[in-house]
């Protein structure tokens, strides 16, 4: 054809998710049909750019982008797809680059199948708008079958979600079932075991990373760097755990065995963005999978994070941290440190937040004091309830087999770690006889290595020493902490989180403590 050495063609090909696996729609079946198509008219072929498993619905597309830029820069004038679909189902978007975008840069396009020719005057052109229309009805019907069907499958109790949530895998024979990840659900149950005793997610976070335990994201993304020669670099392995994972964690009943789903909804078929679902609209279905955690600690578990809540601005330990509220005003009640006095005080949020408008008043205390006289009123109030030879009876041996338990966890966590430390000693090994790594990195990293390793041996033996002591508990050593905890001279966070729910101050100073324990007479 004359003229036609003149075109600097590049070929567009594109294959959604959403199309299946059509031969009619493949990449080998579009590349074919438009390779021939060049050859039937000589056409000079510059570039092929292919979207394999992309959504026409936006322009969002790696290989689209690259073929736009490369418009720019003059390196072609002509684009063939197999359909206008292929170019985008976006009848805003593909009408703007048809109608405007393609003439303003004198480019040539040519839907085969469609028979557009945007440099032929024919009828086909004149309805290109409308076959634009037409595909992006289409996208938006297949995105309504989609999201039916994928309803369908979570009410049914089907696990239909890309990533499996962290101490689960899916089952090697149901893509469709959740299986326990044993490695990943030790964690789990170390988060929640750390949560039972008062931790903040801040704590748990920091206790994680310290002992160098995996973060989710890291399972997922890592990669081992062999041109890393600093020491430090080995921690990339497992991460730095944060606040919000925890929470996510303690807060996701999918590890009782209940498959939670729909928590989100695209803002429609066109855009990726999320936004969250109202929790009365998700999709959960009992039982579906076997459970990590058990309801009830689950549930317990959950009646703890409000007095857990880390606040932004503490930096000392208070042990009525998250308990306390305004009476008032019902807003949480927080504690801050003067440092010209160096002492602390309480201060309504709420007032604190809009002091201007006056709805509310200071609350402010001396916390020292404050903490002397609440923990006065809950020894009472235990000495009054409280039964201790029923306790003795009933959770005296419970504690020291937690304890226990704790501890074998804690021997199990550091073995795993000196196993996979004992691994990458191996592979550190294996780069330097490949040459990879010098024999000085290899030394440097193998010292590094070696020491950890025989730091967590020297641990191990000393916790294994500490649970032998555990086992030698007797009944005078039992009787003594019982003693301890019901007379509460040495209160832990532990302790106060399990008797008290909440304890409002009010403006004239009076208290109200609201005990876990109903008051019986």
């Amino acid at each position: 054809m004359v003229g036609n050495s003149s075109f600097k063609v590049g070929i567009y090909i594109r294959l959604s998710r959403d199309d299946g696996n059509v031969e009619s729609d493949s990449i080998i079946s579009q590349r074919s049909l438009l390779n021939q198509y060049v050859k039937e008219n000589n056409y000079i072929v510059v570039d092929e750019y292919v979207d394999d498993g992309f959504s026409g619905t936006n322009f969002d597309r790696p290989s689209f982008k690259r073929m736009m830029k490369d418009i720019e820069l003059g390196k072609i004038n002509m684009i063939i797809t197999k359909d206008m679909s292929r170019l985008g189902r976006d009848y805003i978007g593909t009408g703007e680059l048809i109608e405007k975008y393609f003439p303003n840069n004198n480019i040539r396009y040519i839907a085969i199948n469609d028979g557009i020719d945007t440099f032929i005057d024919n009828t086909n052109n004149d309805i290109a708008p409308f076959k634009a229309i037409m595909n992006d009805m289409y996208a938006k019907d297949i995105s309504k079958k989609i999201k039916s069907s994928l309803h369908s499958r979570m009410k049914d109790g089907l696990y239909v979600s890309g990533r499996c949530p962290f101490g689960y895998m899916k089952d090697p024979t149901n893509k469709n079932h959740l299986v326990i990840n044993e490695e990943q659900a030790e964690v789990v149950k170390l988060i929640f075991n750390l949560a039972l005793k008062g931790n903040t997610y801040h704590y748990i976070a920091q206790y994680l990373t310290q002992r160098k335990i995996k973060t989710p994201s890291s399972y997922y993304n890592y990669v081992w760097n062999t041109k890393c020669i600093n020491t430090n670099c080995i921690s990339q392995e497992y991460g730095v755990w944060v606040d919000t994972t925890i929470k996510a964690i303690l807060t996701n009943r999918i590890y009782t065995g209940d498959a939670v789903q729909g928590k989100t909804k695209k803002i429609n078929y066109k855009l990726k963005k999320t936004v969250k679902n109202n929790p009365d609209d998700y999709i959960i279905v009992e039982n579906t999978h076997e459970a990590i955690i058990d309801k009830d600690t689950f549930n317990y578990v959950q009646t703890l994070l409000p007095k857990n809540v880390k606040r932004p601005e503490k930096k000392r330990f208070y042990l009525l941290d998250g308990l306390l509220y305004c009476g008032d005003c019902k807003h949480r009640i927080t504690i801050r440190y003067q440092n010209k006095t160096g002492r602390s005080y309480t201060t309504c949020d709420y007032y604190r937040t809009y002091s201007k408008y006056h709805v509310c008043t200071t609350h402010t205390n001396n916390y020292e004091t404050l903490e002397s006289v609440i923990l006065e009123e809950i020894k009472s109030v235990c000495e009054k309830y409280l039964d201790k030879n029923k306790i003795k009876d009933s959770i005296g041996n419970m504690t020291f087999e937690d304890n226990t338990l704790n501890i074998k966890k804690q021997i199990e966590s550091l073995e795993l770690t000196n196993n996979k430390l004992t691994n990458n000693l191996d592979k550190t090994y294996m780069d330097m006889l490949k040459g990879i790594i010098d024999e000085e990195q290899y030394k440097r990293i193998s010292d590094s290595l070696k020491k950890e390793i025989e730091d967590n041996k020297s641990n191990i033996d000393n916790l294994k020493n500490e649970q032998i002591e555990e086992n030698k508990v007797d009944k005078k050593q039992i009787e003594k902490y019982i003693d301890e905890f019901l007379s509460l001279e040495k209160p832990t966070r532990e302790l106060i989180i399990n008797l008290v729910e909440k304890i409002y101050i009010y403006q004239n100073k009076s208290i109200d403590i609201i005990f876990t324990f109903k008051n019986v007479t």
